[in-house]
């Protein structure tokens, strides 16, 4: 196994996140049970003092899970010098089976924990707590997502060999390969470019028309899910190719290298932040009809969407110019 500074720090990230979660499950068990704001027994003024604690403590370590995701990707590329075979993250994430399962739990707790703290956030602008339930119920859903992680990415260290010869990215984004990296590196170029702006154009038309229209949130919210999904895929399908210059090589990590002056990191996070931003808009939303909030939601979830919206157009116009500089002819 492997043991550098940033394995330690990662894996203390993850069994931090872990234990604060599981601790304040118990709590939101209590919240869910006797919450009651108009009570004015003991029993609820302990549960509104102890609120403020336990917010902070899941608040500090969820703003953690946001970093892990940064850092773990990081890691991973850093540490495919150590590997025969590995020519990037690809590699070392390919070392043992839990090193994809690793990413996917962690990219999912980074829209859940972004979800959350924006959560937190309106319900603290609240006078009467109006989102306590509804945030420690998404809190019970993210904690055994949260203790898999820990697992798994424990799982993933421990199994880190360097004896161990891995496959290159070349092999697994192939268009000749098996698996979900094959069947998006198989993508026809047109459709995918299509579909890219077209998700595009669409989440902008959404966006501007939920700025007028909140009801239209889970519809933004949606699509916010959506054009992350076409952004990913087009980034593997076409994007890579134009980066690289090279029509038959997909990685999307080779992005993060500085051979290719770091631009995945310029791709991917407004486009992750995009996403949390424009998810947690459409979801937070409804909430407008809380008497306690109908002066905070509307504020905060106009804020959301302009950011989201600055963030997909800050990915896609990266990628528009990326494709244009390229001496790559891809579509005659």
């Amino acid at each position: 196994m492997l043991i550098t500074p940033a394995i330690v720090a990662l894996q203390l990230i993850a069994l931090g996140v872990a234990g604060s979660v599981l601790l304040a499950s118990g709590f939101a068990w209590k919240i869910l049970r006797r919450w009651d704001i108009h009570s004015g027994s003991e029993s609820q003024l302990i549960l509104e003092r102890r609120t403020y604690l336990i917010s902070t403590l899941v608040g500090f370590a969820l703003g953690g899970e946001l970093l892990a995701l940064l850092l773990f990707t990081q890691t991973a590329e850093n540490l495919s010098s150590q590997f025969v075979g590995a020519m990037c993250a690809t590699g070392v994430l390919n070392v043992n089976p839990f090193g994809f399962p690793t990413l996917l739990l962690k990219i999912a707790l980074f829209f859940l924990a972004a979800l959350w703290l924006l959560l937190n956030r309106v319900d603290h602008r609240g006078y009467d707590y109006p989102l306590v339930r509804v945030k420690y119920a998404l809190l019970l859903a993210i904690a055994p997502l949260a203790l898999l992680e820990a697992a798994v990415q424990a799982r993933f260290f421990l199994g880190l060999e360097p004896e161990v010869i891995t496959s290159c990215c070349g092999s697994l984004f192939s268009a000749e390969g098996q698996g979900a990296a094959a069947e998006l590196a198989g993508l026809s170029a047109r459709p995918a470019l299509v579909l890219f702006y077209a998700t595009a154009g669409l989440l902008a038309i959404a966006g501007l028309a939920f700025l007028r229209w909140p009801g239209l949130g889970p519809l933004f919210a949606a699509l916010s899910l959506l054009s992350f999904a076409t952004a990913i895929a087009g980034i593997v399908a076409f994007l890579s190719l134009y980066v690289y210059e090279n029509p038959n090589h997909h990685c999307p990590f080779c992005l993060l290298k500085a051979g290719y002056d770091y631009v995945g990191y310029a791709l991917y996070l407004p486009l992750f932040a995009a996403t949390a931003t424009g998810l947690s808009a459409g979801l937070i939303a409804p909430f407008r009809r809380v008497p306690s909030l109908q002066a905070v939601v509307p504020d905060e979830v106009r804020r959301l969407t302009w950011l989201a919206l600055a963030g997909f157009g800050a990915f896609h116009g990266l990628a528009t110019w990326l494709m244009l500089r390229s001496n790559l002819i891809l579509l005659g």
